[in-house]
């Protein structure tokens, strides 16, 4: 009996899900707990296994499609089981969609090459050999950039017409160079020869090489949501210095109790400042404005493949030692590849701190659909007069990017104005 494959539920608010990639075709043999296809929610790629043994009959969603949780993906059957009582004639025998072609645009000037291969007729192949002529030079006129005769031979009267000093051609023939690959409006002179033998000699030395890979499941999914936030938020990067002497003299005070963070504290501040400016906690939803009384932060963790930003839930009401076990647990399922959907979803706020690697200040992206995001910068001794003594005190930059259409400059001005008292007299926090 053939079994249906439905897009899991990976998580509690999850409703749907993206196809990133089939990893077996139709017609593949799987055995039960090999990996059938990854599936994208959020930032997360997660491979599925599959549940049943047999042979892939039918894919009905193909890679891109967003399907709503439990709706039929796929059949498992056997190899010449009649599946079109499992889904309905209708879905079974529908055809596969056409797969996307990538035609290379051919630029001016330059050949097509189709699978690392220059397109050319048999003709033109057979006449750039009796001439002496690399096709990799010729620029071709057919369909899709093919090379044809008329254009090698066409390629050949525009380089014999070339323009050059005796001098330069006669260096040209001694360096081996062809002076018909040398670009340049007017008579090529001695010079010029002299130029481009340097520059190809320059390149040969070099080495120069390229190399080519596909974006990961979730660098794709993570360039989309930039774009899209890029796009959708017109958005501006306020900076302001705050003094984080009293934070680092709590921190160090609850250390032997509790080991906390610059990050578990600023998620702590960020829960109480945000009740104060609900616009900066807030989402647009068409023309409406949704505010909240509650602060779901997003802590940006960095792993090899991208960005992920897992969420601790409700931190307003949760005390810093509750935070602080909560981001390191995130932290430590984002690295070992475990997060749920459910640790991504909900965020109404971010945090991304970049301290650690000398940043100084930045521009973050917003993490839609939340209309703010909080950049956290290095801190940084900086030496001041006091009394005719030379003292020191650290500084840090804090760097808010929000969507100028819920966030005014003003708003975003007070919000930080408040932060900083946060900040540099942390005892408020026990209000």
């Amino acid at each position: 009996m053939a079994d249906i494959i439905v897009m899991p539920k990976l998580g509690l608010t999850m409703k749907e899900g993206k196809i990133g990639k089939w990893l077996k075709n139709e017609g593949d043999f799987i055995n039960k707990g090999d990996a059938l296809l990854e599936v994208t929610t959020d930032k997360l790629a997660n491979e599925i296994e599959s549940n049943y043994s047999g042979y892939v009959r039918k894919i009905v969603a193909q890679e891109g499609d967003s399907v709503a949780c439990l709706l039929p993906i796929a059949v498992i059957g056997d190899q010449d089981e009649d599946i079109s009582s499992v889904l309905g004639d209708e879905v079974a025998e529908k055809p596969l969609e056409e797969k996307k072609v990538i035609v290379l645009e051919k630029k001016a000037g330059e050949p097509v090459k189709a699978g690392g291969r220059i397109k050319a007729s048999p003709a033109a192949r057979k006449r750039a050999k009796e001439l002496g002529v690399s096709l990799e030079d010729v620029a071709g006129g057919g369909h899709q950039g093919r090379i044809g005769v008329e254009d090698v031979e066409k390629y050949l009267e525009n380089r014999d017409k070339v323009k050059a000093s005796p001098t330069a051609k006669k260096l040209a023939s001694s360096l081996n160079v062809d002076i018909g690959d040398i670009d340049k409006d007017g008579r090529i002179m001695k010079q010029d020869v002299v130029d481009y033998s340097t520059a190809q000699g320059l390149a040969a030395r070099a080495n120069p090489q390229e190399e080519r890979a596909p974006m990961s499941q979730m660098r794709k999914v993570i360039a989309e949501r930039m774009s899209q936030s890029w796009d959708v938020s017109p958005a501006v990067t306020y900076d302001m210095k705050v003094e984080m002497t009293e934070l680092l003299k709590l921190k160090n005070r609850l250390k032997e109790t509790q080991k906390l963070t610059i990050t578990d504290l600023l998620v702590k501040i960020s829960s109480s400042v945000l009740l104060e400016f609900p616009l900066v906690n807030s989402t647009i939803d068409g023309d409406e404005i949704i505010t909240r009384n509650y602060a779901n932060i997003g802590v940006a963790v960095a792993i090899d493949e991208g960005l992920v930003v897992p969420v601790v839930k409700y931190a307003n009401v949760k005390g810093l030692k509750e935070i602080s076990a909560e981001v390191r647990k995130l932290a430590s399922k984002a690295k070992s590849n475990n997060l749920s959907s459910d640790d991504m979803q909900g965020g109404t706020f971010t945090v991304t701190n970049l301290g650690m690697f000398g940043m100084n200040a930045f521009s973050p992206i917003i993490n839609q659909p939340e209309v703010a995001i909080l950049g956290v910068n290095a801190i940084e001794d900086v030496l001041f007069m006091e009394n005719g003594q030379v003292k020191s005190k650290p500084l840090m930059t804090l760097s808010l990017t929000a969507d100028h259409r819920a966030v005014d400059g003003a708003v975003a001005a007070n919000f930080l104005k408040r932060f900083k008292t946060y900040i540099e007299c942390p005892e408020i926090l026990m209000l």
